[in-house]
Formats: structure tokens, C-alpha cells, sequence
């Protein structure tokens, strides 16, 4: 517990440095708890924090059962599988990882009645062919089908650039910023408000461009666990 009160001091330090320095509003601090115990996970809210951020479908809904008694607000932000999306729309307040419409609007059905779910679209800002998420310039048309479907907030977008030298990764959150700012122009009554980007080691080059959420797990909880 002492651990983790330190790793989360130290995490919430720098994210105020950074705004300072960048003269940003501090983003949503998202704790990121792939592999992490439901009792990690406990102590961590125990300090305050609310928002908890899962990569795998089966193992965070055993956590959940755990946990009902917290009023955690639960982001899934691992690949979807389209056969997963019902559990996952049922079970999670946000989604930072849609980038197919199959799967969009199997969310948008399984959602629900009476429940809005946040989406954040993903964003393959690096043009990587290994990622997934969608390339910027298929952001509009996507966009647009996304905000017609009922019970889904499409909230913002999501990136994990990847490393690079010098200020690759800077620059890659400055055009992931762009994206948001040219969407909203495009989109003007939607609730595009989010950019859910920067983890542990780039957390600051996020912050100075604009990130509203970042997601951090090994600072806070320490050196991942393996998946079992």
C-alpha cells in the first residue's frame, strides 16, 4: 500500500508539472489495471483514484464481481473482438479502442436502455502497418456513421504512437490533436471533447499536446504481472 501511495505521488507530480510547464488543464489520470489484482485495484481506490482502465474482457469482468461494492467508472481499452460486444457495452462506462463499424454498431445494440456508453475512436496515427485503428484521413466518413448510431457518446480519439527519437512521439500527439480539432469543426454539436493518449514513459509529450485522458499502469502499480 505505502508502494503504491508513493508511485501514485510521484505519477500525479509529474502530470502536475507538466500542465504547469505546458500550461494545460490536468487530464483524467486513467490507471491502467491489466493483470493487476481486484485487491491492487482496491487500495488504489482507496487513494482516490476512480477510473480503471482493462485490456481483457473475461479477467476484468471477475474483478468486477469483486468490486461491486466501489463506484468505479470502468474503461476497456484493449482490441474488441465483435463477438465480445455485448458483454463489453454491458460492463464498461468507456471504450477507447473502436475502429471497425461492424463493431461500433454492435455496441451501439447491445448497449443498455437508458445508458449512454463513451467511445473513443482509435487512431493509427503512425500509419503503422501493424496497428490497429483507423488512418486520419478515413476519420471523417467514420465519424459520421459513428455519431447516427443510437446510445453511443463518441467522446473523442485514442492513439499509442510509437517510441521514436527526438520529439517523434510529440509530434505524433500534435497531429492526434489536429485529428480531434479538425473533427470537431466537421462535427460542431458533437461532444468531441477527448484525446485518450500518453502513458508511463510519454505521459508530459501528451500533456503538452492537449491529452485529456492519459493511461498509466506500470508507474502506478509497477512492473506488469504476467497474464495468466
Amino acid at each position: 500500500m505505502s508502494k503504491l501511495a508513493d508511485n501514485l505521488t510521484q505519477v500525479q507530480a509529474r502530470i502536475t508539472a507538466a500542465c504547469q510547464q505546458y500550461h494545460k488543464t490536468a487530464p483524467l489520470l486513467l490507471a491502467v489495471s491489466k493483470t493487476r489484482s481486484a485487491a491492487e485495484i482496491r487500495a488504489l481506490y482507496a487513494l482516490g483514484i476512480r477510473h480503471f482502465g482493462e485490456n481483457y474482457l473475461q479477467e476484468a469482468l471477475d474483478k468486477q464481481q469483486e468490486l461491486t461494492d466501489l463506484a468505479i467508472v470502468w474503461h476497456f481499452i484493449g482490441p474488441i473482438q465483435s463477438n465480445k460486444t455485448r458483454a463489453i457495452a454491458e460492463n464498461f462506462d468507456w471504450i477507447h479502442s473502436v475502429d471497425r463499424e461492424k463493431v461500433a454498431t454492435r455496441l451501439s445494440v447491445a448497449v443498455p436502455s437508458g445508458k449512454s456508453l463513451n467511445v473513443c475512436v482509435q487512431v493509427n496515427i503512425d500509419h503503422s502497418p501493424t496497428k490497429s485503428g483507423l488512418l486520419p484521413e478515413q476519420l471523417t466518413p467514420f465519424l459520421a456513421e459513428c455519431l447516427a448510431l443510437p446510445q453511443l457518446s463518441i467522446r473523442g480519439l485514442m492513439a499509442i504512437p510509437d517510441p521514436g527519437e527526438g520529439n517523434a512521439q510529440g509530434q505524433a500527439f500534435q497531429a492526434l490533436a489536429k485529428c480531434l480539432q479538425q473533427a470537431q469543426q466537421s462535427f460542431p454539436g458533437a461532444p468531441l471533447d477527448t484525446l485518450s493518449m500518453g502513458m508511463s514513459g510519454d505521459l508530459e509529450l501528451a500533456i503538452a499536446a492537449g491529452s485529456t485522458i492519459v493511461r498509466v499502469g506500470t508507474d502506478i502499480f509497477g512492473a506488469r504481472a504476467n497474464k495468466t
